[in-house]
């Protein structure tokens, strides 16, 4: 294990300082803003120092913006730079907690307090309160767990006041056939079984990314903690001790994703995927019916603490007791239960009639940050399966000047984050795809540095020509990928700023797809919308393929890639 400072601090840094660029970009009339340039990666040390470069960079550019606008998954209601407000708690919150919403309609006609959230994922909420950043525009934080947060020295004195809301573990959803066909008794499946289905290739599974979703950072804690063995907190020793397995154990995981939510609806449309990781309420609440393990030797659970900012005004302060007062109120705990399916915290509340009233063990957390973030890096560039991606990118004539001076500073800047093993194809297009152009490097972990170079070359070269082929070179993307199968995380983004011009239409793309053996329907389209791009092309194509759609239009082209890394 890395004993320097690991990457996924450098990265999530580098991710607020693009949210940054994205709020001064939107002030400005949408074009981005001078950025600093993202180092190569190469030897340990040099991305420790990078690391803090990055924070530095960071610190710079929250002073000089009015606050968050977000960030990691989910929604972002409340929008950014939130003004102070009598009577409102602005709230920087795990993206899971958007079903809270009747409860806190309720609530805030009981308390006269209305909570205004800002979604965001565990790393990057952890940076913007460390870094002060928080402080600028929120009052509270409200994570599905506070324990990653424990581990930053450097946050204990902006916090305080954390009051525990509700429950629920990390669990595991399988299709009712899927149990059946292992003969498994739900209530007394081991962590131990679960790693021999998936070693023996019985068993597969999706799980959110751990760096951007709450519930994957959880889940990735549960598998390492259930897996070692461990009775204390988690330590490094452990760590090594369950990478074999860990290592069999992410040979399963076929499905990744940003957010819970496009987890869900990408599951339904993947057959070879047996199970979701996620927390126990939210597999309850998927659109199809599975059966919840809690694995019988322990589990790791998440406690929502609504924690007070220590700069939060007074009044504000006295909003979130009587809010958190009135949260755990009998009443307001029975209504948690039974909206979001979590576990009540107040004695004397029954769990709602879905929820199993066996008790679970709660599994040990890393003893430090040092196990947490090199738990982060070894998922990222040892454990889980590499990613293999196609960029498909609008260079037409429409793209000269500085729309393709920003995609080249977003593809230069992406290459941060670009992880061990990964292939990168950059596919630039006009009237067709520009053969002579496409470019495939895959980044070796003995040697990163040259890839990334490259890739950040081949970016550099990309010159403005011709129509808008967008379907024909598509097309062409799945056309390559089927050329050399791979089992990595594979994906397509899509980047254009206008509509189709030239080539296939729109409905030669369908009836391609659609022909596609069901193992390359699994690739999906992440398109991003920039410039004068149709929105509704771009939404068909991310349905048609099992995609998402990314805006750019409000943001910064970068931050719109660096969003899509949480689905690769």
């Amino acid at each position: 294990m890395n004993h320097a400072t690991p990457r996924p601090a450098r990265r999530v840094a580098a991710r607020l300082r693009r949210t940054a660029a994205g709020t001064v970009a939107r002030l400005a009339g949408g074009r981005s803003g001078a950025r600093a340039t993202t180092a190569p990666r190469g030897t340990t040390a040099a991305r420790a120092a990078r690391a803090g470069t990055a924070l530095l960079a960071l610190a710079l550019l929250a002073t000089a913006c009015s606050g968050g606008d977000g960030g990691g998954d989910g929604d972002r209601p409340g929008g950014q730079g939130m003004e102070y407000k009598a009577g409102t708690l602005r709230v920087l919150a795990s993206s899971e907690l958007a079903d809270m919403g009747p409860v806190l309609d309720e609530a805030a006609k009981a308390t006269g307090v209305t909570v205004r959230p800002t979604y965001a994922g565990t790393l990057d909420a952890v940076e913007r309160i460390a870094s002060g950043e928080a402080d600028k525009g929120f009052d509270a934080v409200w994570l599905s767990s506070n324990d990653y947060l424990r581990l930053r020295p450097d946050t204990a004195k902006r916090i305080t006041n954390e009051t525990p809301v509700m429950t629920s573990p990390v669990a595991l959803g399988v299709r009712p056939a899927t149990v059946a066909r292992l003969g498994w008794d739900p209530a007394k499946v081991t962590w131990s079984q679960l790693h021999r289905a998936v070693a023996d290739g019985r068993l597969t599974y999706g799980m959110t990314d751990p760096k951007r979703s709450n519930s994957g950072f959880s889940a990735l804690v549960s598998v390492a903690s259930g897996l070692s063995g461990a009775q204390s907190a988690l330590t490094e020793a452990d760590v090594r001790k369950a990478t074999p397995k860990l290592k069999e154990f992410f040979t399963g995981q076929k499905l990744t994703s940003g957010s819970s939510g496009w987890l869900a609806t990408a599951y339904t449309r993947r057959t070879d995927v047996d199970a979701l990781v996620n927390y126990e309420s939210v597999l309850l609440s998927a659109p199809e019916k599975l059966t919840v393990i809690r694995p019988s030797d322990g589990v790791v659970t998440a406690d929502y603490p609504l924690t007070l900012l220590t700069s939060a005004r007074p009044k504000a302060k006295e909003a979130a007791a009587r809010l958190t007062t009135y949260l755990r109120t009998p009443g307001a705990q029975r209504r948690i239960t039974e909206t979001t399916l979590r576990r009540p915290v107040v004695a004397g509340v029954r769990p709602a009639s879905a929820l199993a009233r066996d008790p679970r063990r709660e599994l040990p957390f890393p003893g430090s940050r040092a196990v947490a973030d090199g738990l982060l890096d070894a998922y990222d560039n040892t454990l889980r399966r590499p990613s293999r991606t196609v960029y498909v990118l609008d260079t037409s004539g429409s793209m000269g000047g500085e729309r393709l001076d920003r995609l080249k500073s977003a593809l230069a800047e992406l290459t941060g984050d670009f992880r061990d093993r990964e292939e990168v194809t950059l596919m630039p297009f006009g009237s067709s795809v520009k053969q002579s152009e496409v470019r495939t490097r895959t980044v070796d972990p003995a040697s990163p540095k040259a890839a990334l170079d490259a890739i950040r070359d081949d970016a550099g070269k990309l010159s403005a020509s011709g129509g808008t082929a967008i379907y024909s070179s598509l097309q062409e993307a799945y056309r390559f990928l089927s050329r050399k199968p791979s089992d990595a995380f594979t994906s397509v983004v899509l980047m254009t700023d206008g509509e189709n011009t030239d080539g296939d239409p729109a409905s030669a793309f369908d009836a391609f797809y659609r022909s596609l053996p069901a193992a390359q329907q699994r690739t999906p389209v992440f398109p991003i919308l920039f410039g004068d791009s149709d929105r509704g092309e771009l939404d068909h194509i991310a349905g048609l393929t099992g995609g998402k759609l990314f805006d750019a239009t409000q943001g910064s082209l970068d931050g719109a890639f660096e969003e899509i890394r949480g689905y690769q």
